[in-house]
């Protein structure tokens, strides 16, 4: 139990309410100890939806987190805040109106406009799909396709990270590294530069091998988690890194998002999620 009052954040949105949600959260990762409530009211295109919603949040004395676009959403919402003593933050018009301000056009203004099914989305699909064929070394044809190769013994995150960034609209293959296995010979083909090399602190990756053969029911004490095992694993590992030349990181205390950040940094990638350049060289979020 704690003695600090229970923080509720609204995010309140006319679309999914993804980044106001990702903001809320980041907040509330800065406070441990604090106990949050997290309460979000999407799809909201109304003046009555919106205002019960703003009454809820006045009850529990909320905090407002929007990224509502329309101007007499944001408007309702400015004037029933300030009337009434809500914090309130509007997290996308600073930046909307800015653009407006510096191109002299008005924002389409229109609910959820990133979430277009265009081009760029069905690109983003057919990225997570050649993540799930080309997982695990499945296809050594892959590698010699992907924009990124990820290699590491088991436990490195390969998969969670093949999936995240192919959500950036990144063709992502990987292959586990184990000692003395066959290394396939296109991974000698592929640019190093496209290539990296994900490995762990022994410790910690003792420890999270033991926990994932508890998850199973099984005796969690094995060579798959022997922490000399491990150690040889992980040498073997950096020698063949070594060999190619590529990118290393150690994700031992690394989140998947973190590590993605790194790697798109490390190759020199863009994240091409949200944005799309059409033929005639405007560029439209999705």
């Amino acid at each position: 139990m704690t003695d600090n009052p229970l923080i509720n954040f609204f995010v309140v949105s006319d679309s999914a309410g993804e980044t106001a949600t990702k903001l809320a959260q980041a907040t509330m990762a800065q406070y441990p100890s604090v106990d949050f409530s997290l309460h979000r009211r999407t799809f909201i295109r109304s003046k009555e939806a919106l205002l019960k919603t703003l009454k809820d949040a006045k009850e529990k004395n909320g905090v407002i987190l929007h990224t509502l676009i329309k101007t007499e959403l944001i408007e309702l919402t400015n004037d029933f805040c300030e009337q009434s003593g809500v914090f309130h933050m509007d997290v996308l018009s600073p930046a909307v109106d800015e653009v407006a301000k510096r191109t002299g056009i008005e924002p389409s203004r229109e609910p959820g406009a990133m979430h277009h099914l265009n081009e760029n989305y069905f690109k983003r699909i057919k990225a997570m799909e050649f993540a799930v064929k080309y997982d695990d070394g499945k296809d050594p044809r892959g590698f010699l396709e992907a924009d990124v190769v990820l290699l590491g013994v088991s436990r490195t995150s390969k998969t969670p990270l093949s999936l995240f960034l192919a959500n950036k609209n990144l063709k992502v293959a990987n292959l586990p590294i184990v000692p003395q296995a066959h290394i396939p010979k296109q991974i000698w083909d592929v640019d190093p530069k496209k290539i990296v090399g994900l490995t762990n602190d022994p410790d910690v990756l003792n420890s999270i091998r033991k926990e994932r053969m508890l998850t199973y029911g099984l005796n969690p004490d094995t060579a798959y988690s022997n922490i000399d095992k491990i150690r040889e694993e992980l040498d073997f590992a950096q020698d063949l890194y070594k060999k190619i030349g590529c990118v290393v990181i150690n994700v031992a205390s690394l989140s998947i998002e973190e590590t993605a950040s790194m790697i798109l940094n490390a190759l020199k990638l863009e994240d091409h999620s949200y944005y799309i350049t059409d033929s005639d060289e405007s560029t439209k979020p999705i």
